[in-house]
């Protein structure tokens, strides 16, 4: 068994970091899957990465062709999210669009649409959803729906009494714009897969270059060890994390109204529980490959799990105690909250000592699985 020195040595902690650093650099692999790939994919995602519908086509049979057909007609013309309303004369037509996929969802009017209408009576229309398209289908429907309201408004004001209008007014975020919500996540997504990439890489790296045994004959102690490869890992997606923060602030527009030195706090928190997850992975990974595979591996089911797409509360009960281990779960309602509503500094620290316990076990496992393999 090998023995090694208890004692923590600036000295060499600095030229173990240099090394890491170096290694990082100067290893074309490392450079280009730690540096390039996020701030493309911020990028990419962030105009990729919606759950809003647009530019799709719906069909219509009228079988009334009255007034309120009519209009219902042309507010679907006008529609934003609608590229074309595809008029039809039959119910076979409609059908073949449907098999076809060409378009989304038809409407189906009735004949006695206007009459029920001007007779005061509750018209109904019939709306077929290509069900292969499950989500936007959905999301189509909740716009349909808006429209058919605006039109029952309307003709309840043409009527004898008015109906009350209804006003929604959406806190945060006002404008529904989707990008204000997707790209402060993706900034912890991003940052959480350049940590554990850069740190699942390090260890590995070594024994597939054969200077692992090199660190074994060394003075250096294991603490030494796991302090210089985690340091390049969080000074490294510690300013990806800023950089993201930056152009969502920067370019995307996207107003912040929290306290910088709390998410910066966060961010470091985060990155240090991730930093752990890695060496973890690099500690029982043989090569580079197998490594990035380990990442990957930890990386997208914590995605799922975190509340990015899907909230954690629609998850069963022993997914959502899972998904509070998750370090992306905290950090998300930490920088939408920083970003959107200026989120107390109260409901910070709530989220704030769950990272750091995160952080204090990752860690703390990482170098057990790491003195494992240098004894």
């Amino acid at each position: 068994m090998r023995r090694l020195p208890s004692s923590l040595s600036f000295t060499r902690l600095h030229a173990q970091f240099i090394k890491e650093v170096l290694s990082i650099l100067r290893d074309p692999r490392s450079r280009m899957i730690v540096f390039a790939p996020p701030l493309l994919q911020l990028v990419v995602f962030a105009f990729a990465a919606t759950l809003e519908v647009r530019n799709v086509d719906v069909a219509v049979y009228d079988q009334d062709a009255g007034r309120w057909s009519h209009e219902l007609v042309q507010r679907l013309h006008s529609a934003r999210f609608i590229a074309q309303v595809r008029v039809v004369d039959n119910p076979a037509q409609v059908r073949d669009l449907l098999d076809r996929g060409k378009v989304i969802a038809a409407l189906a009017i009735p004949a006695d649409f206007s009459r029920t209408i001007a007779a005061g009576g509750t018209a109904h229309v019939q709306v077929l959803v290509d069900g292969r398209r499950s989500n936007s289908g959905q999301i189509t429907v909740g716009y349909l729906a808006s429209i058919a309201a605006e039109l029952g408004a309307q003709a309840d004001t043409d009527g004898a009494a008015a109906s009350p209008a209804v006003v929604v007014r959406h806190w945060f975020n006002p404008n529904l714009t989707y990008r204000w919500f997707i790209v402060p996540g993706l900034t912890g997504i991003l940052a959480l897969f350049s940590a554990l990439l850069i740190t699942s890489l390090s260890i590995a790296r070594e024994r597939e270059l054969g200077t692992f045994d090199q660190l074994l004959v060394s003075p250096t102690s294991t603490l030494e060890i796991i302090v210089s490869k985690s340091l390049p890992a969080l000074a490294i997606g510690t300013l990806l994390g800023l950089l993201m923060v930056a152009a969502a602030t920067g370019p995307f527009g996207i107003p912040f109204s929290g306290s910088f030195v709390l998410l910066l706090a966060s961010l470091v928190l985060f990155i240090l529980s991730a930093v752990g997850i890695g060496l973890m992975i690099s500690a029982v990974s043989m090569t580079q490959q197998q490594a990035i595979l380990g990442a990957f591996a930890i990386g997208v089911p914590a995605v799922l799990m975190s509340g990015f797409a899907t909230p954690v509360e629609n998850m069963p009960l022993a997914l959502q105690w899972a998904a509070q281990a998750i370090p992306l779960t905290h950090f998300l309602i930490i920088v939408e909250g920083s970003f959107l509503k200026a989120m107390s500094a109260g409901d910070v620290l709530g989220n704030l000592w769950p990272l750091a316990l995160i952080a204090i076990a990752t860690l703390s496992m990482a170098a057990m699985f790491v003195r494992g393999r240098l004894q």
